[in-house]
């Protein structure tokens, strides 16, 4: 796991250092509340494995990891009832990989956005 800093936020969190208000969690993921919402659902999903980002997940990650994973984001946006077939109106996932992203904390994380209309994913430069 290259560069994993195990002093980040993330870090603590998934060792109980620092509290969350936990939304899910089984063997492989832990998703919680987002600590300055961005939508009105903003939840962080996390693998429990030490990863930095996305490009570090597919390359050290085991498939039981990787499949544990993805598998977990529908299931919390079910639990939230924000997926389309749980009544919702659907939902964004983000997830940022390094500097010009604006990645934050060096655990790789996907941010799940619903509750509102999210508007285009960006803004057209021309």
């Amino acid at each position: 796991m290259s560069n994993y800093d195990n002093q980040n936020i993330f870090a603590k969190i998934l060792r109980g250092d620092i509290p969350c208000e936990k939304i899910y969690e089984d063997e492989y993921v832990l998703s919680f509340k987002d600590v300055n919402p961005q939508a009105p659902s903003h939840i962080l999903i996390i693998p429990k494995g030490a990863y930095t980002d996305i490009n570090d997940f597919i390359e050290n990650a085991s498939n039981e990891e990787i499949i544990g994973f993805n598998r977990a984001i529908p299931v919390v946006a079910h639990q939230l009832g924000i997926s389309e077939t749980s009544g919702g109106k659907g939902y964004r996932l983000i997830s940022n990989a390094g500097s010009e992203a604006h990645q934050t904390v060096a655990h790789f994380h996907i941010h799940l956005l619903a509750g509102r209309n999210l508007g285009p994913m960006l803004v057209s430069i021309k």
